[in-house]
């Protein structure tokens, strides 16, 4: 990476980022490092995604590992396989596709893609699709907070899709996912992942104005 890649804001955000994930746990745990260690991966992800650069895709890849693995000993099974079979190999895809579309040749910026309406509308029927089919394996898994569970599948699901796509709108559908996971967490009653999904959510929000000036400045030096 060249001199000053991050800008003073983006270093600011992923500082802000590590204190609050450190502290909460610090406070609140003391002994779950798995969810320390997959915040901290996390947050330096988010930060990656934001400026369009196939490392944070990579870094996404092992944070759905860990996450899974931290799911599954809270019986939300359905983060477990959303994040492990579908968010993990998604991710590992997009780190293929951001790595063949650079902005420029060289450069560690991913193009930003154009998605048109009838691929949205197609977008929308095949979430419906993955929720109905994932409602079913939940249940049998006896998954805790099924619906939300549920949800989170969606809300990840499209945000994978849009990923993978280059679409701006990924950081939009993260976001709302973010959402979901404090909801579950709070339940769960985890203050370090509830600390560790606002954190994502301010990030998201980041990746997703970063983009929109990226697609700005692209349109521009075409």
């Amino acid at each position: 990476m060249k001199k000053n890649y991050f800008s003073v804001c983006e270093i600011l955000i992923w500082c802000l980022s590590v204190v609050f994930i450190i502290l909460s746990f610090a406070i609140f745990d003391r002994q779950n490092y798995l969810t320390l260690m997959a915040s901290l991966i996390g947050a330096t992800s988010l930060i990656l995604n934001a400026k369009g650069n196939v490392a944070g895709q990579i870094l996404t890849v092992l944070f759905s590992i860990i996450y899974a693995c931290i799911s599954f000993k809270s019986a939300y099974y359905g983060e477990m396989i959303t994040y492990l079979g579908m968010t993990a190999p998604i991710a590992l895809v997009s780190a293929v596709t951001w790595f063949r579309n650079p902005f420029e040749k060289g450069k560690a910026e991913v193009k930003i893609n154009y998605l048109s309406k009838k691929e949205y509308l197609f977008l929308i029927f095949l979430g419906i699709a993955v929720i109905t089919v994932f409602y079913f394996i939940l249940s049998a898994f006896n998954t805790s907070q099924i619906f939300l569970s549920t949800l989170s599948v969606l809300t990840s699901f499209v945000a994978s899709y849009l990923t993978m796509r280059r679409s701006e709108y990924y950081a939009v559908g993260y976001a709302l996912n973010d959402i979901v996971l404090i909801l579950l967490w709070i339940i769960a009653g985890s203050p370090s992942a509830i600390v560790c999904f606002i954190v994502f959510l301010v990030n998201d929000v980041y990746g997703f104005l970063s983009w929109k000036s990226m697609k700005k400045r692209q349109i521009t030096v075409k």
